[in-house]
């Protein structure tokens, strides 16, 4: 898969003087429409002048503005194609060599290009235990949600899948505020709702994070954390393999930052599996037995 725009700006941020650093990050706030008005609205957006807009666009490789663009509009071509319109892309075998090597490529690029510092601080902040956990997805992503809410109630309180019926989420946006982080699984064509949900969320006062695909779901724009993930292969189904990735390194990481308290937690719940069954007792203390 080509490489997209949005990981060479991360990867090489260090790289741009202070100006073209504003062009950057105004770009990556509203990926990939910023890039796609005039120069003077770019330039406006970012607090800059027109020629450094054209000095970053240079240094990114492009020769000018128009072939920056160009770029521009073709990834969000992908942003917007549907399972359909990716169907002409099926491999000769369904389960051959193409697709599993795009599979395992996609893990391995995902972790190479992953934010500096990112995983490390989330993992973190999704280990205070002062804070309240909420965990949502989408019509493909729910299940990763909800997978790794589960593993994290075992290891820590207060954590909670936001689930059900889309005019139920509402409900669970009372009383939200900045003692909660809400981490959202959202990948293309993107959720609406998952957009108006993360950004009620922020509104009062919580901590986004967001998990998503190498072109960024619009929670960006308000997330405080952004971790994204190469989701393409060929076949008209984006995997979401390498999200799952994700998803378990944090849950490793935050039973690792919270070793004692995720032991006594997990001791307690064997306790309560021997008390309900006792014919489990011995059967071996791993939280999924």
């Amino acid at each position: 898969m080509e490489r997209p725009l949005l990981e060479d700006i991360r990867d090489r941020l260090e790289e741009f003087t202070a100006t073209e650093k504003r062009a950057a990050h105004a770009l990556m706030a509203n990926y990939p429409m910023q890039g796609l008005g005039t120069v003077a609205q770019f330039a406006e957006a970012a607090g800059v002048s027109a020629p450094t807009i054209l000095r970053f666009v240079a240094r990114l490789g492009f020769p000018g503005f128009a072939e920056f663009q160009k770029k521009l509009r073709g990834e969000l071509e992908s942003q917007l194609n549907s399972p359909l319109a990716r169907s002409d892309r099926l491999p000769a075998e369904p389960g051959g060599d193409p697709l599993v090597s795009q599979l395992l490529e996609n893990v391995e690029e995902t972790f190479a290009h992953l934010p500096k510092g990112e995983l490390t601080a989330l993992t973190k902040l999704l280990a205070d235990e002062r804070k309240t956990l909420h965990l949502i997805g989408g019509r493909f992503t729910d299940g990763l949600a909800r997978y790794m809410a589960a593993h994290l109630r075992i290891v820590r309180a207060n954590v909670n899948h936001v689930a059900g019926q889309q005019g139920n989420w509402l409900d669970q946006l009372i009383g939200i505020g900045p003692k909660d982080v809400i981490v959202v699984f959202d990948i293309r064509r993107y959720q609406t709702e998952l957009v108006h949900f993360a950004e009620a969320a922020a509104r009062q006062g919580a901590t986004v994070a967001l998990i998503t695909d190498s072109w960024m779901s619009p929670v960006g724009r308000i997330a405080s954390f952004v971790l994204p993930a190469r989701v393409a292969v060929p076949s008209p189904w984006d995997s979401s393999l390498a999200l799952m990735a994700i998803a378990e390194v944090l849950i490793a990481g935050v039973t690792r930052e919270n070793q004692e308290t995720a032991q006594e937690r997990m001791r307690e719940l064997e306790a309560l599996r021997n008390e309900i069954d006792p014919s489990t007792e011995g059967r071996g203390s791993r939280p999924d037995i």
